[in-house]
């Protein structure tokens, strides 16, 4: 396999087309392994197991692992993908259950699948041991109701997740008592998984577990794993609330690493267009597999899975299909069983996945790996290209760059990847509506006693809430102590994951029966199956006939077309309240809560490959709501008048004339009422008329005014024609870029940061504003931090505008270009210049 990578790599070298696009070529060096003897305290029948396992000695941190936990530590084990992290744990656990029968311990995994995962290599090395007398069970919501009570009462080692401990175990601690009397460990896998809103539930799910640990008079030791992050330590700490001795000595091996940034080419250097990187990326993924080197696609999205599929079964359609396989959220466990068999065994050459294949599920070891677009963050572009590679044998990896500033940043400044420390994973387990949330799972698990505290929020605080929830009707104050007075089963309202636990299930009906092809969660689905939808799975198209919210239900059938759609959405931004504010040079900042609406309201058809639209549909869905804290930017109106008079100012009305009315009328009546994107005739929004060249791209208002330049539009396709152009000017503009380069200020995923620009906004007083806000019930902080980094933000936007090659805006800087689209670089530099001072 090497004398292939090699092969594919000299050509590489030497072809134009390829060569040429290749901004950075890292070759990282192969490490040989650090190893150490089996510690003497070592149980001499496991040393024995793991010798008849193959292994004849430890890595450097597996043997220090040992050191620590014996010693009665915490520990945070950082390490590399597939490097031994899972001995790191098995080891002491497993010999203090030889040398203590009786002691239990608990793995949590962020996934079922990691779980399924461990199970088989957990359970073949305690049956290698001289006494085999140890059970591991795996229990979450697959393991059948009528086994659970046998493998509480017989487990050793029970295997979980997050979401089981939240909903089917603390709740149910009275019959887990045997267990958590004799619970010595707990181990706490892929912590760096646990960031954003998910590790603040998680970290509140830990202290309900401590807390029901210290009712049966157990006092675990914890030990958790994680992929490179910036903070290991303070994660762990926070996660589990004790002290924690971080180990980052990694001593596995690895081969040569070959590391490959490829920016796509321009197709029009003027307007700044380049090259497709789904397209670049299924030409290179397509060449790996023509060498039959076994390789892993990832993409960002679902969607562009589905679309990487069908465009490298397209690209050679006599090939076996099983031997290209997609893989993401929304397949079946089953499904997702079969593919990562195929993928040990290497019946499946190629797969293509989200950030699903990101952890340490055993896939083998890969040759290489295509990223399709920066994956978001430094670690999780780290622990992607680290799947590939088997041992000392050399791998590669290639981040193709999309065309947004975020990945053109990138090209330009490789350095930025190689030479920065991986991002930081944060957390708010203290996020009141979090935090509140699980205090009243809690207790429902045990009465809360006068002066009880919960985890690290002191015990006059905790009284305060507890005093809440009683008047609310929750909670029964009776003498000093607080019990659950309530009907309904909290932890069961609380999805640790969305901001809703419901999931929509994606039921296929075929003749007269019916199967269940999917899932998708809540939030997903207002996207990805409303009516009329295409969805797409394992390269099948799939039109979507109903959605029913309520019972949680999508009913699909097959369908051969030549398109997939895309969700149009409404965003509004209530201001709720204001927590501090300051002026700053031509603007305003301030920081408050906010209430973000989001309302699909259509969508597109796009064809493939070409990805001309084809038409559209209404989609009528009830809105999403989130509470959250945002940062915004105010211009002043001195700013907005000098802009004007300097003529770089085009966000203002236009004058169309004392015959606008009747000229709108005769384009209504041309186009029968109907929105020429998405077909809209309903009543309940009126149409718009809209020029489809600027209107101030004409010398004379009655050029632009000609039928031939004019449309009607609903409201929502009028939005998203006006952006298309306006994106690349002015305010718009700013806020495409500086969304691109918060999360790399911030060190956080692109995601976590929503935006939002209006030039009329009630959140600035009817001036000019440009709104970021934390995409997590409550906040997360994020925005808070870049209203203290404001000056910072400002001026990384600036130099990226000033310093972009382009003439005069493109997708590096200030968005991508609309049809006869004017520009808008000019217009964003000179407010650049004014919020930076630089004038």
């Amino acid at each position: 396999m090497s004398s292939r990578i090699k092969r594919l790599l000299n050509r590489w070298r030497s072809q134009p087309g390829i060569a040429e696009n290749l901004v950075e070529w890292r070759l990282l060096a192969a490490k040989p392994a650090d190893d150490c003897p089996f510690p003497d305290a070592l149980a001499s029948s496991l040393v024995s197991a793991l010798n008849r396992l193959g292994i004849k000695s430890l890595y450097r941190h597996q043997a220090l692992a040992y050191e620590k936990v014996r010693a009665g530590e915490n520990i945070a084990v950082v390490s590399g993908t597939a490097s031994g992290k899972t001995l790191c744990y098995n080891l002491p656990v497993i010999d203090r259950m030889i040398q203590q029968p009786t002691a239990r311990a608990l793995y949590v995994y962020p996934t079922k699948a990691l779980a399924q995962d461990q199970l088989s290599n957990l359970r073949r090395t305690l049956s290698l041991l001289e006494s085999p007398q140890r059970s591991v069970n795996i229990y979450d919501g697959d393991t059948p109701v009528h086994a659970r009570p046998t493998l509480r009462r017989e487990s050793s080692i029970i295997l979980t997740n997050p979401d089981m401990l939240h909903t089917g175990i603390l709740p149910h601690h009275t019959a887990w008592k045997d267990f958590f009397n004799a619970l010595s460990f707990i181990v706490i896998d892929e912590m760096h998984t646990y960031r954003g809103v998910f590790g603040s539930h998680v970290a509140n799910v830990l202290r309900r577990l401590k807390r029901v640990c210290r009712f049966y008079g157990a006092q675990p030791q914890f030990i958790l794993t994680s992929a490179t992050i910036a903070n290991p330590k303070d994660l762990a700490e926070r996660l589990i609330e004790n002290p924690v001795t971080v180990i980052d000595q990694d001593g596995s091996p690895h081969g040569e690493r070959h590391f490959l940034i490829y920016n796509p080419p321009f197709i029009d250097q003027k307007l700044g267009i380049r090259q497709s990187s789904l397209m670049e990326g299924t030409s290179l993924a397509g060449e790996l597999i023509d060498e039959d080197i076994q390789t892993i696609i990832f993409g960002r999205t679902r969607r562009a899975i589905e679309l990487l599929l069908t465009y490298l079964r397209q690209r050679n359609p006599d090939a076996d299909p099983l031997r290209l396989r997609g893989y993401r959220s929304g397949y079946l466990p089953r499904e997702r069983r079969a593919i990562e068999d195929g993928l040990r065994s290497g019946e499946v050459k190629a797969v293509v996945a989200t950030n699903a294949l990101e952890l340490g599920i055993d896939i083998g070891g890969m040759d290489a790996a295509v990223l399709i677009g920066y994956p978001g963050s430094i670690a999780a572009t780290l622990q992607q290209a680290g799947r590939a590679g088997r041992k000392l044998a050399p791998s590669l990896a290639v981040m193709i760059t999309a065309a947004n500033a975020m990945d053109q940043y990138l090209a330009r400044h490789p350095e930025y990847f190689f030479e920065r420390s991986p991002e930081q994973a944060l957390i708010a387990p203290n996020n009141l509506l979090i935090l509140l949330g699980h205090i009243r799972c809690a207790a429902f698990e045990l009465p809360f006693a006068a002066g009880e505290g919960f985890g690290a929020i002191p015990a006059e605080k905790v009284h305060a809430f507890l005093t809440m929830l009683a008047q609310h009707g929750d909670l029964h104050q009776q003498g000093e102590r607080f019990f659950w007075m309530a009907d309904q089963y909290p932890a069961s309202g609380i999805s640790l994951r969305n901001a809703t636990p419901d999931y929509i299930s994606l039921i296929l009906q075929v003749d007269h029966n019916s199967q269940t092809i999917g899932q998708v969660d809540l939030s997903s689905a207002y996207w990805m199956v409303h009516p009329q939808a295409i969805y797409l799975h394992e390269g099948a198209s799939y039109l979507v006939e109903t959605l029913d919210l309520e019972a949680g239900i999508a009913h699909l059938r097959q369908a051969v077309v030549d398109y997939y759609t895309q969700a149009s959405q409404n965003v509004e931004i209530d201001w709720q309240s204001l927590l501090k504010q300051s002026p700053v040079p031509a603007a305003t900042k301030s920081f408050g809560e906010l209430l973000v609406t989001t309302r699909v309201t259509g969508f597109r058809k796009i064809r493939w490959f070409t990805h001309e639209i084809l038409g559209g549909g209404e989609v009528d869905l009830p809105p999403t709501l989130l509470n959250t804290t945002g940062y915004w930017i105010s211009l002043n109106e001195q700013t907005v008048k000098a802009l004007k008079d300097q003529m770089l100012w085009d966000e203002g009305s236009n004058d169309y004339g004392p015959e606008w009315d009747a000229l709108r009328k005769r384009v209504l009546q041309r186009d029968r009422y109907t929105c020429q994107v998405c077909r809209y005739q309903g009543r309940a929004q009126p149409l718009h008329v809209h020029h489809i060249q600027p209107f101030r791209s004409f010398t004379s208002r009655e050029a632009a005014n000609q039928l031939h330049n004019l449309v009607t539009l609903c409201p929502g396709c009028h939005r998203q024609a006006e952006t298309s152009v306006r994106i690349r000017s002015g305010m718009a503009g700013i806020s495409y870029l500086l969304h691109n380069l918060a999360p790399l200020l911030l060190m956080c995923d692109y995601d976590d940061i929503g935006v939002h620009y209006d030039p009329n906004s009630a959140l600035g007083d009817g001036l000019p504003t440009v709104i970021f806000y934390d995409n997590i019930p409550g906040g997360l902080g994020l925005s808070d931090n870049l209203y203290e980094r404001h000056a910072e933000l400002l001026l990384s936007g600036y130099e990226t505008v000033a310093r972009c090659e382009c003439a005069d805006g493109c997708p590096s800087c200030v968005g991508p270009i609309g049809e006869e689209a004017s520009g808008g670089k000019a217009e964003a530099l000179a407010i650049f210049k004014a919020l930076t001072g630089n004038d």
